[in-house]
């Protein structure tokens, strides 16, 4: 398995990958995160041309991705009921998924982006428990609750390598 920057060659693979993850979530109960087709193309688009989209293959299979980020993240600036374990540099992980077959890889991101950054933050919805026990698995710290730019509430999370 290695890890690769995204190309738009993968666009149509990278999109199957978010569908079947929104599948995945209403099985899980969580029935309002990433509704109405997000991310959309468009979304996906400015991540790979922005060098930002992580495939994770193995023999030329997408088995994950996810988008990476130098912080500061606007929709960090503000944290209700909790605060962050630290205020200096971080990266960011958004709009992570897997391929069905892949499940479990996505500790295999979180390292990546660990040997990147050493203080990463992520956020999810309060109905994605697959993905808050991955991040608490992983070493993540729930942190309070943060705002999209439309008013949404996430969860939080923080991880600082030691």
């Amino acid at each position: 398995m290695q890890f690769r920057k995204a190309t738009l060659n993968d666009i149509d693979e990278i999109m199957r990958i978010y569908s079947e993850s929104r599948e995945f979530m209403r099985e899980t109960g969580n029935f309002s995160q990433w509704g109405n087709g997000y991310p959309a193309r468009e979304l996906i688009l400015e991540d790979i041309s922005g060098g930002n989209s992580i495939i994770l293959e193995e023999e030329g299979e997408i088995l994950a991705v996810f988008a990476m980020f130098d912080g500061p993240d606007k929709t960090y600036n503000i944290i209700k009921d909790g605060e962050w374990l630290s205020l200096e540099p971080y990266g960011v992980i958004h709009r992570i998924a897997v391929a069905k077959k892949g499940r479990g890889l996505s500790s295999l991101c979180f390292k990546y982006g660990m040997d990147r950054y050493k203080n990463i933050r992520i956020d999810t919805h309060e109905n994605n428990l697959p993905m808050q026990k991955a991040l608490i698995k992983n070493g993540f710290s729930r942190c309070g609750i943060i705002f999209l730019e439309n008013g949404d509430e996430r969860i939080a999370f923080q991880k600082i390598q030691k």
